[in-house]
């Protein structure tokens, strides 16, 4: 049986666990990270030499990093919806992928909802966050001039581009900061939660980390 370890209030267990949901994969999910502890036990570091989560074991498989996972998942489990066997068809989910590490998760998860959300007002650094919020509003535009083509990030159907980029937008529309009109944004969003898996791994209360820095 796949094991998943992590928080389920990590924002990178989440999109694991939505792929997971999403896949119907029988799994088991021990809590680690935060309160939970145990990132620096021996038997997890030999897993994981960075102590970060998420991590997953699939029988005799290991694997960490969140996008590692994800490709791993739909390349053993998710046939040709999630994993194409075509290379040029597989990159449309590789280009959201590394754009939502690479642009929009530091962006957002770093300097906004970090920055903004889990820092206590009175730490706050108001002028980078205003900068990241702005920063946050182009990648909305462009993923809404995106969205203007297809109703999904990868084509005409649910994908592995969606996950990264989709797992931003419980938290991005549930924080009070001032966002752009992007209707194309906002439909595909509609469209996701609609997805079972998504409603279960992703949106999930966040208030409890308001104003706190420590998980």
């Amino acid at each position: 049986m796949l094991k998943i370890w992590g928080r389920r209030d990590s924002f990178n267990v989440q999109k694991v666990m939505w792929l997971v949901g999403e896949l119907g994969l029988e799994h088991e999910h021990i809590p680690a990270g935060g309160s939970h502890g145990g990132l620096d036990d021996p038997a997890f570091r030999a897993m994981n030499p960075h102590g970060k989560v998420p991590v997953i074991e699939d029988g005799k498989v290991v694997v960490w990093e969140s996008h590692a996972i994800l490709r791993y998942l739909a390349a053993t489990y998710g046939g040709g919806d999630f994993w194409p066997a075509d290379a040029a068809a597989r990159s449309q989910a590789d280009r959201w992928i590394d754009w939502s590490a690479t642009t929009l998760q530091p962006d957002f998860l770093t300097g906004v909802f970090w920055g903004f959300y889990r820092t206590p007002e009175a730490q706050r650094d108001s002028v980078a966050v205003a900068s990241k919020v702005a920063a946050c509003a182009r990648h909305m535009r462009q993923l809404d001039r995106a969205l203007a083509e297809r109703p999904w990030l990868g084509g005409d159907r649910f994908g592995l581009a969606d996950i990264p980029a989709g797992t931003n937008l419980f938290r991005y529309f549930g924080v009070a900061v001032e966002r752009p009109a992007v209707p194309n944004v906002e439909d595909w969003y509609r469209r996701l939660q609609e997805r079972p898996a998504y409603r279960a791994h992703v949106m999930l209360p966040f208030d409890h980390l308001f104003g706190r820095l420590e998980f």
